[in-house]
């Protein structure tokens, strides 16, 4: 017995953000600590926390408007995954214009990118 195929459009991170901010730099190079690399994560600290406080106000009104409460915690939830989208679109734009430009971007750098992309993929597969 063969298992259902999946139908999966082809989709990138700039789809998903419906839009990049051409004006919109990358964040900056990857982070250095001592002399490893490591990624940044997915949100600065003030969008954790906008996130986590605008989640706190909409799960205290469960018990007056429950169906409210759900409404409003979908549309957060839109919130933060096109913020990730964006993110990802932006990191990629960033890449693409270097590439675009001739300019070479050096292999520790698509590295730690897709070191990123395999973090986030498998935190997703894992929830």
């Amino acid at each position: 017995m063969t298992e259902p195929q999946v139908q999966v459009q082809e989709l990138t991170t700039a789809d998903l953000a419906g839009r990049v901010d051409a004006q919109r730099q990358p964040d900056g190079p990857m982070l250095v600590k001592g002399q490893q690399r490591e990624t940044p994560p997915l949100f600065t600290d003030s969008e954790m926390g906008e996130f986590r406080s605008r989640w706190t106000h909409v799960q205290t009104g469960f018990v007056d408007e429950p169906r409210r409460t759900v409404e409003d915690a979908d549309k957060l939830v839109a919130s933060v995954m096109q913020r990730l989208a964006e993110g990802f679109a932006t990191e990629r734009s960033g890449l693409e214009k270097q590439w675009d430009q001739g300019n070479d971007v050096s292999t520790e750098d698509l590295r730690v990118t897709l070191q990123r992309y395999r973090a986030f993929f498998d935190r997703l597969l894992t929830l």
